[in-house]
């Protein structure tokens, strides 16, 4: 369980980091692209990943490379819902993003949902219209509060079904690993330099640091959770579902607790669904 706990800490200390980026005068989007540098150099000093496999004429280099595109733009988005919804929402909008996925499996892949994934599925929706209801909040910045969480919550899912296809192609973690993270970085450079243009924000050493830290927790968050499905390799039911439930609760007490975050008695409901739901989903 120690492995989990730590995928968990990291996890949400993403979030922590992209919410107190603006306080230590930090750019996100150039922390965002050196998160990437200091994540693809972890996975090769780590985990010393083969590449030979993304050599074969059957490697999957068109889902590498939407996600290479994709995984930047979802940070950044990630870190734009963080600051204008808070933790907590974002947070949980991230875990049940897995519902895309399930939506995708029974879409496109032919999986037979059981009446017990069906549950979970409307759980999980219901939860998620729950977190980002916003009352009559009609400004500009209540309208951010809920789009920014369903962009977070559409964007991981999407990832999440290019991870499987990646998967399924039979390349090893490690090496898709390296290939994604590897071609994220001059993808969030681009970002970083268009940011740059518009707002006029210089690179600057503290913003390289800040990406690094970012980088090393968000490497840290994968590798904790791979050692864990390692540690308990008969029990991925349970890994998938404390793990979730972790970060969605971890969240939640950060949130509140540390930032003040306030919770309608929608969005309270909300966070309790979202817990039935992907207890319900980790039983099927």
């Amino acid at each position: 369980m120690l492995f989990l706990c730590l995928s968990i800490l990291c996890s949400v200390l993403v979030s922590v980091w992209l919410k107190l980026a603006r306080r230590f005068g930090l750019d996100v989007s150039q922390m965002v692209a050196w998160n990437y540098l200091a994540a693809a150099a972890l996975v090769a000093a780590v985990l010393h990943p083969s590449l030979a496999p993304l050599r074969q004429p059957d490697a999957p280099r068109v889902a590498l490379l939407a996600l290479a595109l994709l995984l930047p733009a979802i940070f950044l988005a990630l870190g734009t819902s963080v600051r204008h919804a808070g933790i907590v929402r974002s947070d949980v909008a991230q875990r049940l993003s897995l519902l895309v996925s399930l939506l995708a499996a029974f879409v496109w892949f032919g999986q037979v949902p059981t009446s017990r994934m069906l549950a979970g599925l409307a759980l999980g929706l219901l939860a998620l219209a729950a977190m980002v209801w916003r009352g009559h909040a009609a400004s500009a910045d209540g309208a951010r509060s809920w789009l920014w969480p369903l962009v977070v919550f559409a964007g991981f899912g999407a990832i999440d079904i290019l991870l499987k296809q990646v998967a399924a192609a039979g390349i090893p973690i490690a090496a898709s690993l390296q290939a994604m993270f590897a071609l994220a970085l001059p993808v969030a450079l681009g970002f970083a330099l268009l940011a740059r243009r518009r707002s006029g924000a210089r690179f600057t050493a503290r913003s390289l640091a800040g990406g690094l830290l970012l980088g090393l927790l968000n490497f840290g968050n994968i590798l904790f959770y791979l050692r864990a499905h390692q540690a308990l390799p008969h029990d991925p039911a349970l890994v998938f579902a404390a793990m979730n439930l972790g970060v969605v609760t971890l969240g939640a007490l950060v949130g509140v607790l540390a930032f003040g975050e306030r919770l309608s008695r929608v969005n309270a409901a909300g966070l309790a669904l979202a817990f039935v739901a992907i207890a319900v989903l980790a039983r099927s």
